[in-house]
């Protein structure tokens, strides 16, 4: 027999907290930010993995040389 297919509204998801505070860091008097996009400006923050920066708005990236990090 084939499956009943349920009609009606779907159930409500919450969406995923923002980590934006994660991104500053405050010393002293002056807020520090983190790396953001050069392409974007200052609002737009990079996504730093495995060896790249990358911003997923525009598809910017930057990747860190094996010899920097040595």
């Amino acid at each position: 027999m084939a499956k009943e297919k349920k009609k009606g509204k779907k159930p409500h998801k919450n969406k995923p907290t923002s980590k934006k505070y994660a991104k500053y860091k405050i010393e002293g008097d002056t807020v520090k930010r983190e790396r953001f996009c050069p392409r974007c400006g200052p609002g737009v923050f990079l996504m730093i993995s495995q060896g790249r920066a990358y911003c997923g708005k525009c598809h910017y990236s930057e990747f860190t040389s094996k010899k920097a990090n040595e």
